[in-house]
Parts: structure tokens; sequence; C-alpha cells
């Protein structure tokens, strides 16, 4: 009776709880007065202090139910509680850690990942790794509406990419995609998976990626990353579909610039990023000796491509019985310190390729040797992309970055493959041809990148064209070049390519009569494609602009073309 009286004064029946019974709760218990109903004072004793604190700490609540207990029930209660406390305590403290658990966590996220893959309906692509070229990637074809999914045997790079902000939620999972099991679950063998990307910065596992890709799916395309001639004939091998060496793609790229200036910097406006301003064009000599620093798989295809065009090069190597030495010239050395460059002959130099695998170095070597030669044309390796502003200010005339060049070349094949026929056929061509080319570009686009788009004659992307050819009108390509809102204004893109059946047709005349299932490649401005969208989709867009648009607008259309709106 006491003790619910003192209760009853203390505070409200569902009181706040304390995590434990501390001494000090249990002595100031015992030191309070309480008052009777009858004005006398009374104290608790250390038994009753005791309970009522270990009850009041549990926060189950206060009162006694259904009458007031006796000691030995209080007893009995204090020790049951203290029992079931530890015991929820334990259960919450273990479930916790389980949630905790890394194993645990990781299983959850497999889980979640198998049934997003399980579910997916749309045709995807497999990128195995998420670094610099896989996440220039995965911004690249997002944009493009392409649909991804991502490993990476690093949760680092897979948390970078869900803060990236991509265009769509991507599928992404850490874990390594060697393992042939990870590649199954990624949906490897699902009949949506249109190909499977490895440009992770391991040849061995590039090449480990595509050697399973064929084994459990023959019929998927396969593009590799590869930086050694090794391992990319073995990835030949085993019929890998595109295997990319950004080193050789770059002395490939080097040739071409000597040989046709025009047309490596066509190659550059249209294969390059759309961001930016257009790059000018480069005129590398050939004619006296060029210095070039680092004679690893880099060095090595540069010496290639420049000794076939007959440039005479000095090599500068500082670890030359892991590299081996070049036939010509060669001085043993860093590069960096004026008297190696010396060695080489750098006054007297008309180019200089700082090709080491240290940035640090290679800017170290172009800003010593311009001080000895200024008027050296440069080019600079760059390997990470965090290096990017000082490279740029160290203003070398061409600057070789491996993941741009392997991303640039992916994007080709799989945004626009026709881009890469273009370039085959336009590689055949001469430097004049190339030059009218790159006129009529910057004619339409200005000082912005052009933007490349390809489309074809089908009933989904072309549907008005589609059904007007099927039934018997004929369709020239100049129609589909004319502003639908304004059809004597012409719109700022280029025909580059028509590909009919197995014929291929470079820069095609405007007169050229559409089929269904031709194959356009255009390059232009960004707003060009949208208007031409709109040609290719309405088809009374298609009648205004073949000037026949009174026999196809609905009546609404005729009073606002009345009234003076297109």
């Amino acid at each position: 009776m006491l003790e619910r009286e003192e209760a009853e004064a203390a505070g409200p029946r569902d009181g706040g709880a304390k995590p434990e019974a501390t001494p000090k709760e249990v002595l100031g218990m015992t030191l309070v007065p309480g008052r009777l109903p009858d004005g006398s004072i009374w104290r608790m004793d250390i038994f009753h202090a005791f309970y009522f604190v270990s009850f009041m700490s549990t926060t189950i609540g206060f009162g006694e139910v259904p009458h007031e207990f006796s000691d030995p029930q209080r007893m009995w209660v204090t020790l049951s509680i203290y029992a079931s406390v530890i015991g929820w305590l334990y259960s919450i403290g273990t479930l916790l850690g389980l949630l905790q658990d890394k194993a645990f966590k990781q299983a959850l996220t497999e889980l979640r990942f198998e049934k997003r893959i399980r579910n997916l309906k749309e045709n995807f692509f497999l990128i195995c790794g998420y670094g610099e070229t896989g996440a220039s990637l995965a911004r690249e074809m997002t944009d493009r509406g392409k649909h991804i999914v991502v490993l990476d045997r690093s949760e680092d790079a897979i948390n970078m990419m869900k803060m990236a902000n991509l265009r769509e939620d991507v599928p992404a999972l850490a874990v390594d995609a060697r393992i042939p099991q990870a590649l199954v679950e990624a949906g490897l063998e699902n009949a949506s998976c249109r190909g499977v990307i490895a440009v992770t910065n391991d040849s061995e596992a590039n090449l480990k990626i595509a050697l399973t890709a064929k084994l459990l799916n023959p019929a998927t395309t396969v593009i590799c990353r590869a930086e050694s001639r090794a391992v990319e004939a073995n990835m030949a091998s085993f019929g890998t579909d595109h295997i990319i060496d950004p080193f050789e793609t770059f002395a490939l790229h080097l040739s071409t610039a000597l040989q046709s200036p025009c047309l490596y910097l066509l190659l550059q406006w249209l294969a390059g990023s759309r961001h930016g301003r257009l790059s000018e064009p480069i005129y590398p000599p050939r004619d006296g000796n060029w210095v070039l620093c680092g004679y690893g798989r880099f060095g090595k295809s540069v010496y290639r491509r420049l000794n076939q065009e007959g440039v005479d090069i000095t090599v500068i190597e500082a670890s030359p019985e892991l590299t081996g030495r070049s036939k010509g010239h060669f001085v043993e050395g860093i590069g960096t310190e004026a008297v190696t460059l010396e060695e080489a002959d750098i006054e007297h130099a008309v180019g200089l390729v700082a090709g080491t695998d240290n940035d640090v170095n290679n800017l170290s070597i172009i800003m010593t040797a311009r001080m000895l030669n200024p008027k050296l044309f440069v080019i600079l390796r760059q390997n990470l992309v965090e290096n990017e502003s000082i490279a740029h200010k160290v203003g070398a005339d061409i600057v070789m970055y491996p993941s741009a060049i392997v991303a640039s070349r992916i994007r080709s094949l799989l945004v626009t493959p026709l881009l890469s026929l273009f370039i085959s056929q336009a590689s055949s061509e001469d430097d004049p041809w190339a030059c009218k080319v790159v006129s009529r570009i910057s004619g339409v686009t200005g000082s912005r990148p052009p933007e490349v788009w390809e489309l074809e004659i089908n009933d989904e992307q072309a549907h008005a064209v589609y059904q007007h050819i099927g039934q018997g009108e004929p369709l020239m390509l100049r129609h589909l070049l004319l502003d639908p809102r304004d059809r004597d204004l012409r719109l700022d893109c280029i025909p580059l390519l028509l590909v009919r059946a197995q014929s291929q047709q470079a820069m095609p005349e405007p007169d050229t009569k559409l089929r269904k299932g031709d194959q356009l490649l255009f390059c232009g401005r960004s707003r060009a494609r949208r208007r031409m969208e709109w040609t290719l989709l309405n088809e009374h867009a298609l009648a205004y602009v073949m000037d026949d648009a009174s026999d196809h607008r609905t009546v609404l259309g005729n009073w606002l073309a009345a009234m003076g709106w297109r």
C-alpha cells in the first residue's frame, strides 16, 4: 500500500526509465521521505527501494494487478524482470550484430541484385569494371537510352556509381567479375544481354571475362580492353568480337595525323567527347628527330608507327633491362633531367613524346625539354584523370589518355556502329576530301563538337517515312534535311553515310532516293536531330517538308497554316 501511494506521488503510471538500477538511485529512494494519508512521515527501506527502481528501470510499467504482491512475490518478480531484460537485450544485440555483419549484408545485396536482373526485360550491356573507362561508358550509354548492368570488385567504385547521378537507376554489384557465377548472376545467360564489356585495369581479368562470356553465351558481343600483345592474341583465338588496345589505337591516330591532318581532325571531332569545344587542327612535324621518353608498351607502339613513317627517333628509357632497347639511338635515363635530354639532342629535335607510366615524370620531362627547346611538338601521356587540370596547363599539342581512347572506341561500336564504317571508308580517302568534310561540319556546328546519330528507315524509328515509302511514293534524302517548322530552312546536320543491303556510300547526295531498311549516319547539332525526328515520325510534318501539306493537314492544321502557323 505504501509503495503504491508513493508511486502515485512520484509521477504518471507510464513513467520514464533508466537503463539500470544504480546504487545512487536506490539510495535516493531510501532518503527521500514520503507522507502517509494521516500526515506522518515514512521512508522506504533498502529492499523496497531496490525493488521499485528495478521495476521502473525496465519501462514495463507501474502497478500490481490484480492485488498487491507479497514480498516473496516481489522478489520473484524482480528476478524475472532481470532475467527477461537480459534475454531480450541479448536477442536484440544478436539481431543488430547480424544486420551489421558484412557477409549477411552482401548476401542480401546479391539477392536483391539477382531479382532485378531476372526482372529485366529490356536489352542491356554488362560492363565489367567501373574505373575511369567504365564510368565514362556508363554515363554516355545511359544518356543515349542504353540499359547497362555494372560489376566491379571494389565496393567503393559501386558506391561512386550510385552517386554519379546517371540518367537511370543502374543495377550494380561489388563482385569479382572473373568468377563465372558472378557473370551468370549479372545476366550473362539472359536473353536480353546484348554484350559484355570488359574494361578492368587488369588485362588477365579481361581475358578471363571474355573467355567465360564466349563459353556461356557464344551469341553475345564481347568487347575487351587489352594492353598486351599476348593477351590480345589470346582473346582473338577464341573469337572475341572487339579487342581494343589504347596504345596501338593512339599510335595509329598519330600515324594518321602525320599522313593526313584533316582526317585526324575529322576522327577527333566525330569520335571524341560531345562536351567542350572543337579541337584545332594539328600538324606533327615529319622532318627531323623525335625524342621518345619511355619504351614500355606505349613507347613501343609509338616507336613502330613513327618508324614506319620514316621518322628518326631517339629513345630514352630508365629500365632497359625490363623493356629492352630500340634499334636506333638509345639513351638510358628517365628524361626528367636536362643532361639526359641533352644527350638525346633535344635542342635539335622537332618532337617529344613523354610516354612513361608516371604523370609527374611526364610533366617534368615536358617542362625541362621546353626550357631547352621551346619549339618542340609535344605529346603527353596522361595516366590518371585527376591530373587533367595540370596536364592541360602544360600545353601539350596532343594528350594521350588511355581510358578516353577505349571509352570513345566502345561508344562508337555500341551507340553508333555506323560511325566505325564511315571512319573505315574515310581512311581510304585523301586529305583534301577530309578537309572538305571538316569544313562542312564546322559550317553547321560552329565551335561545338558535332552530335553523331544514326537511324534506320523502319516502322519504329521512321514511321511516317516508312509508311510513305510503302505506298510507293518517292522520298529523297534532302526532305529529311529540311526544317519541319520552316521548309525553306535546312537543318544544321550533314549525312555522312548511307548503308543499303551490302553497299555503303559515304557523303550521300541529297537527291538520293530512300528505301525501306536504309541505314543513315548523320552529324550536326542536337536540335537538328530532334527536329528531324519530327519529320520521321509525324506524317503531317513529312507532308509539309515535301510541299504537300494541304492534303494531309487536319482542319485545325489548315486553320493554323492560314493564320501563319507552320
